[in-house]
């Protein structure tokens, strides 16, 4: 198993280079007023494809040699990663890629995916089982299978969002990470540890699918979980082996939210700040909120990681609010 270090994240940062936005950290004084703590929000929520995923994608295809890309890209995806996956194969002049989908992915992004001019299947029941589906195809097909979080080169383009956090708030006391199969707060952790030693790093996940918590509060990775429905689709399914090496000992905690708390951590954003997360996004603005953590008078920020909500999800949101 192949640990990512600092030095591999500074080299995903070149391989991005204009392929990616270096989104903005925004302060938010609405939310900092609301929560007592002064509350950064970092828009990965405004990165191209609208979430982080398109950073671990691309750098993985960029470390790839050009037969292996020849070869094709295959992926499981509950929806962000495989829009990464897709604008990776085009940003790389049109490699030939197949994304696999969860049925219960939802509509908006699965109406995405099918905007780009490559192969889509929607199979298996969550993200795992598909997962499972897509790495025989790719077996079968001698593809480059391209993992969202167990995979170093994919972890370590994520950990560029972590440079870029420590660089525009070096005082930075706290970071709110969300927490799916962990390949975003496992490279975040890298690279803001080795920049600031002090930060605290804290995962947050929807308690629809708690595997990073169990994991850390075990000892051992819950590869696989079986998720109950949640908003929060892009945090679901099982917590990875890497990951899980990577995050031990250095991540303080990982704290969970409900699903009604996600819920009104979306509608917080959109009021205060009129910015458009999805569940999986909202979660650490969620935490600090319904007070799943004490930060108090801290530097804090918060990680947008994605912005690809359904739209019909957020006119419910917001009735159940305004009626």
């Amino acid at each position: 198993m192949i640990k990512p270090s600092f030095r591999d994240i500074l080299t995903a940062q070149r391989n991005l280079g204009a392929l990616i936005r270096r989104t903005p950290l925004e302060y938010s004084p609405l939310l900092s007023r609301k929560t007592g703590c002064q509350l950064y929000l970092k828009l990965e929520n405004w990165q191209k494809t609208g979430s982080f995923k398109v950073r671990g994608a691309t750098n993985k295809v960029a470390s790839l040699s050009e037969v292996e890309r020849a070869k094709g890209l295959v992926t499981a995806s509950s929806g962000n990663h495989g829009l990464g996956v897709f604008y990776a194969a085009r940003a790389f002049g049109g490699l030939k890629a197949t994304v696999f989908v969860p049925t219960n992915a939802p509509r908006s992004k699965v109406e995405k995916l099918q905007g780009f001019e490559a192969q889509l299947f929607l199979e298996g029941k969550d993200y795992d089982e598909t997962d499972l589906i897509a790495q025989e195809f790719a077996r079968e097909r001698g593809a480059a299978y391209i993992h969202a979080y167990e995979d170093s080169e994919a972890i370590a383009g994520q950990g560029t969002v972590g440079l870029e956090i420590m660089s525009d708030l070096p005082k930075a006391e706290a970071l709110l990470v969300p927490v799916g199969g962990g390949g975003l707060i496992s490279g975040v952790t890298i690279a803001a540890k080795t920049i600031s030693p002090g930060v605290r790093v804290i995962g947050v996940q929807s308690e629809a699918s708690p595997s990073g918590y169990l994991s850390l509060r075990d000892g051992r990775p819950y590869e696989r979980y079986e998720a109950a429905p949640t908003i929060a689709d892009g945090l679901a399914g099982g917590f990875g082996k890497l990951p899980f090496e990577l995050i031990k000992g250095r991540v303080e905690e990982i704290v969970i939210v409900t699903e009604e708390e996600i819920r009104a951590a979306v509608l917080a954003l959109l009021e205060s700040d009129q910015l458009v997360v999805e569940g999986s996004g909202a979660v650490g603005v969620a935490a600090l909120l319904f007070e799943k953590v004490d930060l108090k008078g801290k530097k804090v920020v918060a990680l947008l990681s994605g912005g690809n909500i359904d739209a019909g999800l957020l006119f419910q949101i917001m009735e159940e609010r305004y009626g």
